[in-house]
């Protein structure tokens, strides 16, 4: 049995790292609601701009754009979007394991990696991946300007060929206890489909009423429209899931160290009780010496 100086030590350091989960586990809490109203209030722009292009390419019949041209998938290139920092549960995990079956069996040759987290890097790493471009510093926090300059990237290197398809592997963020690896495509874009035109009727009284929206009016022209919407489509699409992936991970970290803080407070309780035996084991010997020294005095 350990002695109680021991276990003394043993119940203080555990003591300290409930100290510290706790502590994480608040902040991860605090950053989480932030994180969600973003992941929320960044939608209905998303939704917004979805709805334009329908207007538009309504507008705008037998439009093309290299952004939409498909072409056989020779090259695939990944968007990982993963964490900087680690004890966040299985959600860095999850990602990875994701991509590795995206890649399973493939030739090396057929697809591309870019990576943005450090835990992303340090995992393909390590199994001796290679990876075409590294971001990180903003897995908790993204900003519009790094989803712009990753839009920026992979459609420069859809442009020139060098591959051909663009999938995005992500963390889809439900609730704080609840969250998804997904894999969208990002390119190319799939062609929206073109919105009805509004219907109009007359009345009895010879009066014209639209039913529906009214139309927009496109300047100068609709196919002008689509050339800038849809690099702003991808890079809005690309924020979504970084704003997703951030309020994901910041829920795993507090359902984590909400779980190393409950184990903590077990481990203790178990401690004490083992420390309260070793004590009174220590104490009946000490009592069964002083007896036994009294006998062989008599």
């Amino acid at each position: 049995m350990e002695s109680t100086r021991d276990i003394k030590g043993r119940i203080k350091s555990v003591t300290n790292i409930q100290q510290i989960t706790k502590a994480m586990k608040m902040v991860a809490a605090a950053r989480l609601r932030k994180a969600e109203e973003k992941a929320h209030g960044a939608r209905p722009y998303a939704d917004k701009v979805e709805e334009l292009l329908r207007r538009a390419s309504s507008a705008a019949p037998g439009y093309s754009n290299p952004l939409l041209a498909e072409r056989e998938t020779k090259v695939t290139g990944y968007l990982i979007i993963c964490g900087d920092k680690g004890l966040a549960g299985a959600y860095n995990s999850n990602v990875m394991k994701q991509t590795l079956a995206e890649i399973a069996g493939k030739d090396p040759e057929s697809y591309r990696l870019y990576v943005c987290g450090k835990q992303a890097r340090n995992y393909l790493k390590f199994r001796g991946y290679r990876m075409d471009s590294y971001h990180f510093g903003f897995s908790d926090k993204p900003s519009a300007d790094d989803s712009i300059a990753l839009a920026k990237e992979v459609i420069g290197l859809f442009n020139k060929g060098e591959i051909d398809e663009v999938k995005i592997i992500y963390t889809k963020f439900y609730t704080a206890l609840r969250q998804q690896v997904a894999v969208a495509r990002l390119l190319p874009i799939e062609a929206p489909e073109a919105e009805e035109a509004a219907e109009e009727t007359t009345t009895a009284d010879g009066i014209k009423v639209t039913k529906g929206e009214i139309p927009y009016i496109f300047m100068p022209n609709a196919s002008a429209v689509l050339d800038n919407l849809l690099p702003e489509y991808v890079q809005v699409q690309i924020y979504s899931a970084m704003l997703q992936s951030a309020a994901s991970e910041l829920g795993s970290r507090m359902a984590a160290m909400s779980a190393a803080t409950d184990n903590a407070t077990e481990r203790i309780a178990d401690l004490n009780l083992s420390y309260n035996k070793a004590r009174q084991a220590q104490v009946t010997n000490e009592i069964s010496e002083i007896v036994g020294g009294a006998n062989a005095l008599e």
